[in-house]
């Protein structure tokens, strides 16, 4: 009996894997695998949230109106240059798919985010990896896979899975040399983590350049991370194409909600970057103390470590480790780093608890 057949592409896709949150015996586990805020939501986001929930009857604002209000207001954009998604992956594909299609490339650094990947190859697009500089972004090795098929290139800065950073010169530099049918997307979940005077630029590219698209999300530093809530900025014609293929009332009411208060939460907002800073920091001491095991720290520009494991122990080994004394990372041997273990900054009690349980691991491997 015959049966539909997918398409030969999406057959191609390696299905995204969400970081862990129980063992594989339904334990609970402290979960430092997905970059959420230990510190959770705004109080004002979180009363925004229930006060909304109630409204379930109702489709919500297709166009999440007053959220781009206020971020244009917030940030001194067009509000009618602004998009909002179901997180910012919703609307990094919309850019794949407004942009690209079968016979298109679409090029990303390696070891840049898992849903770039996806995205490409979602719409018929050929994803097309550029070299990395010391796990970073490497503007010349992007520069240099760029040809006539190129439609998109993806760069999260920070960097996920990675925690690198590329300077405001670097990001200008490349788009200043990419030629104009190349549509680049700079997306900036962890945007909100960068220290005073660290700012890429971005937004003021997507002010002013034709070929640029910022993305931003609320669901690591603001903490509203199960509301999926996205946004992005461009120039007209760049929005107006990818709201033809936007799927209506995409935001939630309550998600739009939470999202202004969280908005408007800069207290909460510096606490959170105060305590990344401060417990990232710790971590990072904590680990490069074990530096006789044979471990090594990326630095970090965002609320996670990437930890490479180049002794006795495999990340592999490690990752199954923690997960017995009940702690989830993440790793990624999916993205080539099978020697890598991406740790998000928890509370102080969990950092604190990662770091005790590391010791102990490795120490024991002795």
């Amino acid at each position: 009996m015959s049966a539909p057949k997918p398409k030969d592409w999406i057959m191609g896709i390696a299905p995204y894997v969400p970081g862990k949150s129980s063992g594989d015996d339904g334990r609970k586990l402290v979960k430092l695998s997905a970059n959420e805020n230990p510190l959770g939501c705004s109080p004002g986001a979180a009363k925004a949230l229930n006060a909304a929930s109630t409204s379930v009857d109702r489709y919500p604002d297709p166009g999440s109106t007053k959220l781009r209000e206020a971020l244009a207001a917030k940030y001194d954009l067009d509000p009618a240059r602004i998009i909002c998604g179901t997180g910012s992956d919703d609307v990094l594909h919309l850019a794949a798919n407004a942009f690209s299609g079968p016979g298109d490339e679409i090029i990303y650094v390696r070891y840049g985010f898992a849903v770039y990947d996806i995205a490409a190859r979602r719409y018929g697009g050929t994803p097309v990896i550029a070299d990395d500089v010391g796990y970073g972004t490497d503007v010349d090795a992007i520069l240099a896979k760029v040809n006539a098929n190129s439609r998109v290139v993806f760069i999260a800065n920070p960097n996920n899975p990675t925690g690198t950073f590329s300077s405001r010169a670097d990001i200008a530099r490349l788009q200043a040399e990419l030629p104009g049918h190349v549509l680049l997307v700079l997306d900036g979940a962890y945007a909100e983590y960068l220290d005073a005077g660290e700012d890429d630029g971005a937004l003021e590219l997507a002010e002013t350049k034709a070929n640029v698209l910022v993305t931003r999300t609320f669901s690591k530093i603001h903490g509203l991370a199960a509301e999926r809530i996205g946004w992005g900025y461009a120039s007209a014609e760049i929005i107006d194409a990818m709201n033809r293929i936007r799927l209506p009332f995409n935001v939630t009411t309550a998600g739009q909600e939470a999202a202004l208060a969280a908005l408007a939460a800069d207290d909460f907002v510096a606490g959170s970057r105060t305590h990344n800073a401060k417990w990232r920091q710790w971590l990072s001491d904590e680990i490069n103390g074990l530096g006789n095991h044979g471990l090594k720290v990326i630095p970090s520009h965002t609320n996670f470590l990437l930890v490479l494991f180049e002794g006795k122990m495999t990340a592999e080994q490690v990752n199954a480790a923690l997960i017995e004394k009940g702690y989830a990372v993440r790793w990624l041997p999916g993205q080539g780093l099978v020697n890598g273990l991406r740790m998000t900054i928890g509370t102080e009690e969990e950092t604190r608890g990662l770091a005790a349980a590391l010791r102990e691991i490795l120490e024991a491997a002795n």
